[in-house]
């Protein structure tokens, strides 16, 4: 399908198109689809990829052109996110920076802040990790305890952060502090700081998943140091900051993750009509239900994108929060389903690992995998589910 958005998006999508066609090639043609904003998989040739972005000026399509961007608006930025999509591109690397740092230091950072990050994110010379979760402080981020106190115009910062994305490659850290001690402030009490990874009082251990992929890291702060300068918003006003970078998500985010989910599904209905479980009626029944649940989110994700773009609508942001919230909690239930199903289409031979992460089967044991924890990660589906009951619905607490 062609998304003509707005007056010139048809060329757009086609320069997009020549761009991808001529440079997806060779090794990064190899790794189509690989990796993920979760999984390191052939991590240095997606960070050439990325680069190969970057020449191009195809990151930052929406960021102004002071700071590296193309300026352009929200219309190009879903074209050009449909048609990496299409293309089965791999996977960006630097997600963290692109899609939530870059458009909250835009949101919410001084001058100076972007202009000193903002071009290194886009010329792919700076990676950068989130510091929100803590051991004690996962879906309940008001309670964060890493503690920030500023001495002589520096910030010294103590603490433990966990399942931080990336950590291990980032060069800068976004991190939730705690600058006020009085934990009953709560909210009140939280300041966010830009902290440069590659110092002593930083120590950043990987941890490996069940793909045999280092996701996550653990971040352990001890005398941390960050000039006074690198406050991102308002000292205590850190909350404010955190609800800016999580509503980050937006309706072009949408339908790259039911793209991918559809090459999925194609590549699970392949391997049933090769091994013949797709005579089996409840392996087609299953197929079918599968089928229907990415239409449907489908149908979501065009009824979004028109909400987006519709300028007279009344608030096609609380549409988009709207959406987003029973999207994902929608899609990591159905994807949990879909490696269910992927696994036992493969049968006996989906318990053996031949170490090829590019095979048939060892992309379906991922798939199978990962999608464990989707209903986890980025909110739980208990939390997802009382936002939706809550703040779409309007019940009762």
């Amino acid at each position: 399908m062609d998304f003509d958005l707005a007056p010139g998006v048809g060329e757009f999508r086609e320069e997009i198109r020549t761009w991808l066609d001529e440079h997806l090639v060779g090794e990064f043609a190899a790794h189509r689809g690989v990796g993920s904003p979760t999984d390191d998989t052939a991590w240095d040739v997606r960070v050439a990829w990325e680069r190969e972005l970057s020449a191009g000026g195809w990151l930052g399509v929406t960021w102004p052109q002071r700071f590296g961007g193309r300026g352009l608006g929200l219309a190009e930025e879903i074209v050009f996110e449909y048609e990496y999509a299409r293309a089965a591109a791999p996977a960006r690397v630097n997600t963290q920076a692109l899609e939530l740092l870059g458009p909250t230091l835009l949101a919410c950072g001084t001058e100076e802040q972007c202009a000193r990050f903002l071009p290194k994110i886009l010329a792919v010379e700076q990676m950068w990790g989130q510091g929100f979760s803590e051991p004690g402080a996962g879906s309940d981020l008001a309670d964060v305890r890493t503690k920030a106190r500023l001495d002589g115009g520096v910030w010294h910062v103590d603490g433990q952060k966990i399942w931080t994305t990336f950590g291990h490659h980032a060069d800068w850290l976004y991190v939730l502090c705690r600058t006020n001690p009085d934990l009953s402030l709560r909210h009140k009490g939280l300041t966010m700081l830009l902290i440069d990874a590659d110092q002593p009082g930083v120590d950043i251990r990987p941890i490996e998943n069940i793909n045999r992929s280092t996701e996550f890291s653990e971040c352990f702060f001890s005398d941390a140091q960050t000039p006074e300068d690198m406050v991102v918003g308002a000292v205590g006003g850190g909350w404010s900051v955190v609800m800016t970078t999580l509503g980050m998500e937006r309706g072009s985010a949408l339908m790259p993750m039911q793209l991918s989910m559809q090459r999925e599904l194609d590549g699970i209905i392949g391997l049933a009509k090769r091994n013949g479980t797709a005579d089996d009626p409840q392996i087609r029944r299953r197929l079918v239900d599968a089928y229907i649940g990415i239409r449907l989110m489908r149908a979501t994700n065009l009824r979004v994108v028109a909400d987006l773009l519709n300028i007279d609508a009344p608030d096609p942001g609380a549409a988009t929060a709207a959406a987003a919230a029973t999207t994902k909690l929608f899609a990591s239930t159905h994807h949990q389903r879909m490696g269910e199903l992927a696994m036992d289409i493969v049968g006996p031979a989906a318990l053996c690992d031949n170490g090829d992460h590019l095979d048939e089967v060892s992309v379906i044991q991922k798939l199978f995998l990962s999608s464990r924890a989707e209903t986890i990660y980025g909110g739980t589906s208990e939390i997802q589910r009382n936002i939706t009951a809550e703040r779409i619905l309007g019940l009762p607490r």
